[in-house]
């Protein structure tokens, strides 16, 4: 199984690259149905949209919720194409994940002018496996604080 930031990685590298070739604008479909092509062509598993079956109080969704990507069975990819995300954006992600108990999402608005605006990482009680660069990344921060 692949690391997840390795995941993570590839998909934010595949995206940006769909995006500077797409450039914002087009219907979020076209960008799902470009990324997954992307990242299937790169070696990782990709599903698109997703049912999701989950439990509540003794209620069964069985299709309680869609993801627009699930990639390596492990990380889920919201999309959107809109002109600025909203804080609600965010919290879907952190609900499908608590529901599908996943640490790692990732929410990608190819509507942004750039993908760097629109490119959020969401976690669930997720301890990332930082490399050495970043653990002294991490530990000059901390240090500056």
């Amino acid at each position: 199984m692949r690391d997840i930031d390795e995941v993570t990685g590839q998909i934010v590298d595949a995206a940006v690259k769909v995006h500077q070739a797409l450039g914002p604008g087009l219907l979020e479909s076209v960008y799902e149905t470009v990324l997954a092509h992307e990242l299937t062509r790169r070696g990782l598993k990709v599903e698109r949209q997703r049912i999701v079956r989950f439990e509540y109080d003794g209620m069964v969704f069985e299709e309680g919720l869609r993801l627009d990507l699930l990639v390596e069975e492990r990380v889920v990819v919201e999309l959107k194409s809109v002109e600025r995300l909203l804080p609600v954006h965010s919290k879907q992600v952190l609900t499908y994940l608590r529901l599908i108990h996943q640490p790692v999402g990732l929410l990608i608005n190819f509507g942004a002018a750039t993908l760097k605006e629109g490119l959020h990482r969401i976690v669930n009680q997720y301890v990332p496996s930082a490399s050495p660069r970043l653990r002294v990344n991490q530990t000059a921060t901390q240090e500056s604080q």
